[in-house]
């Protein structure tokens, strides 16, 4: 994987939070997390403890969750992370089920299968009725929270990497994903305690919470993701980020066309200068693989903007539209009971 648009903070000389969010996520996950997120140590902790205590720790199973993470990946044409969820069901030894969510194939298991097509119909469609949750609804928060932090890394990922998992695309052969999946077979098994990710958090102002999380550590880390990402907004003038509200409360969930004339128009409302953060943000929440040299480029011309600021822009951006699945997925449905 390569690293675009911002320099990250290399796991030898971090310190701080940047630090203890390498430790813990290289013991938790196998391997430093979200280190594109680094240059902005508050967006980079809340990230790692929604992913972490929503996808690794709790009690519902593993590989479900990684089931969802795949198949959200997937509504969002997130490479890099299709091919890492698909790995760690390898992991899990999950083989078959692996192969047949990288290939976007329908599961065997009728149980894998409906949560596939839920966690497809968590990007808004145009579908009248989406699917019902096929989880208990004690499990709601792991699965749900499951969902809405693939839906953010996606974006995250498309917009900061080149989306690719091993040098050359090695992880297209199948042997490649077997053997790589080894290194994970320990991490994947471990019970981890809930909540452990929480002290990361300290200091970083809260958003609203999570209601639909009720007292769990996912609604703290998704309020401190909240809290976080909230100064992108503040990179943002008052015009551009009612025009992003806007923009993703009309989405319906298709892929936009790669930037041009729509975006163009989209933001012509603007004064010239808030433009091109207007853009970044947009693009963060919508069609993140096309935020390119260019758009960044045009940005920090205007703004004098650091990585930091580039991280907290996309990152609030990508929140927008987190935002909006998660009211249109807890609003209007409920957890099987059971």
């Amino acid at each position: 994987m390569s690293i675009r648009h911002v320099a990250p903070v290399p796991r030898r000389t971090a310190t701080g939070r940047v630090a203890e969010v390498y430790a813990q996520s290289a013991a938790d996950f196998g391997q430093a997390a979200l280190m594109m997120l680094s240059p902005a140590p508050d967006v980079h902790a809340a990230a790692w403890a929604v992913l972490r205590e929503a996808e690794l720790a709790g009690l519902a199973p593993r590989a479900d969750k990684e089931v969802v993470a795949v198949a959200v990946s997937h509504a969002n044409r997130c490479r890099f992370c299709i091919d890492a969820h698909s790995i760690l069901l390898h992991a899990l030894g999950e083989h078959r089920l692996a192969e047949d969510l990288l290939h976007d194939r329908t599961p065997a298991e009728p149980g894998h299968a409906e949560l596939v097509a839920w966690a497809k119909a968590t990007r808004p469609s145009g579908a009248a009725q989406p699917p019902a949750p096929p989880f208990p609804a004690a499990l709601a928060a792991e699965y749900v929270g499951t969902a809405l932090t693939t839906h953010f890394v996606n974006r995250m990922f498309s917009a900061l990497t080149d989306e690719r998992l091993l040098p050359g695309n090695l992880q297209r052969s199948r042997s490649v994903r077997r053997i790589g999946a080894m290194g994970y077979s320990r991490t994947v098994h471990r019970e981890l305690a809930p909540g452990a990710a929480l002290p990361l958090l300290a200091g970083i102002t809260m958003g609203r919470p999570a209601a639909w999380a009720g007292d769990t550590p996912i609604a703290t880390a998704f309020a401190a993701l909240r809290g976080a990402t909230a100064a992108g907004g503040a990179l943002l003038s008052e015009p551009a980020r009612e025009l992003l509200l806007s923009t993703v409360a009309e989405w319906d969930g298709t892929h936009p066309p790669s930037p041009g004339t729509w975006l163009t128009r989209r933001v012509a409302i603007l004064a010239e200068a808030d433009r091109p953060a207007a853009r970044l943000a947009i693009l963060a929440a919508l069609a993140p693989h096309d935020v390119s040299e260019e758009e960044v480029d045009a940005w920090r011309a205007t703004a004098h903007a650091t990585d930091a600021d580039l991280v907290r822009l996309l990152a609030y951006g990508a929140v927008t539209a987190v935002d909006r699945i998660d009211q249109a997925v807890t609003g209007g449905t409920a957890a099987r009971r059971g």
